[in-house]
């Protein structure tokens, strides 16, 4: 696998939480922090991209107001590229920096990893950290192509509560192979689940409210003890394939669950 140098001033290239989104409180009083990993591509070294970026901030904004009773803090991570890079794993080693981060800015605060795409997969490898106490995978990257390689690792979201969220009409990252890596999931975890999201994309648009809903009642039931909501309940109890085919219903959230197209 080819290493990819990342050119540029190394101020430029070092990965960066930068300010809260959301109206996130001082850090003095934070109770809790959502870290949010926005997509990248297989090979590059460019720089990260400011388009993916920009599409995770509307769920941080949501999820820091819906936490602000809990002092929740959201950032949204800055890689230093935006390629995954084989082996490397270069987005893995952005979200773990991420974490340390948070811990050494907040202190011993319980942090939750919202990944998009390859930010999924990125989130899932880093949840090892002892700070994680969950990880919300939305449409994650989860390659198979290379069956010499070692199964993508499942032993790192012991302990932690897990959900991913797939659209069943994704073109980019197969739905399938989220399916499968939940399966194994699941035996190593129980807290684990997987919503499908009927006839929508990659980008989970056509049902973005009821996304962002769902986002809202896992991450704050997970961080600060919240009750959830029954379908997230029943999925966690569910013994496989019904706890990961759980089907996100048109209207989730209550008055959040209007469709924005």
């Amino acid at each position: 696998m080819a290493h990819f140098a990342l050119v540029g001033p190394p101020e430029a290239r070092r990965p960066r939480l930068g300010r809260p989104v959301g109206g996130s409180r001082t850090s003095a009083a934070v109770g809790g922090v959502v870290l949010l990993l926005p997509d990248g591509e297989p090979l590059s070294a460019r720089r990260a991209s400011a388009r993916a970026h920009a599409a995770m901030l509307p769920l941080g904004r949501g999820l820091a107001r819906a936490g602000r009773s809990e002092e929740l803090a959201a950032h949204v991570v800055r890689y230093r590229a935006r390629g995954w890079n084989g082996a490397d794993a270069d987005l893995v080693a952005d979200a773990s920096w991420a974490v340390a981060e948070v811990v050494r800015r907040y202190g011993d605060v319980p942090v939750c990893l919202v990944g998009h795409g390859m930010g999924a997969r990125a989130a899932l490898r880093a949840a090892g950290h002892p700070a994680v106490a969950a990880v919300l995978a939305l449409a994650p990257w989860l390659p198979e192509d290379d069956v010499a390689a070692e199964p993508e690792p499942v032993r790192q979201l012991v302990g932690r509560r897990v959900l991913l969220v797939h659209g069943t009409n994704d073109a980019r990252t197969d739905p399938e192979l989220s399916f499968r890596f939940a399966e194994r999931a699941k035996k190593a975890n129980r807290e684990t689940c997987r919503f499908e999201v009927h006839s929508d994309g990659h980008a989970l648009r056509q049902y973005a409210a009821e996304v962002r809903a769902l986002a809202a009642d896992f991450t704050l039931g997970a961080l600060f003890g919240r009750p959830v909501s029954r379908p997230v309940t029943d999925a966690m109890a569910a013994p496989p394939p019904l706890g990961l085919r759980m089907p996100l219903a048109a209207g989730f959230g209550g008055g959040l669950g209007s469709r924005r197209r």
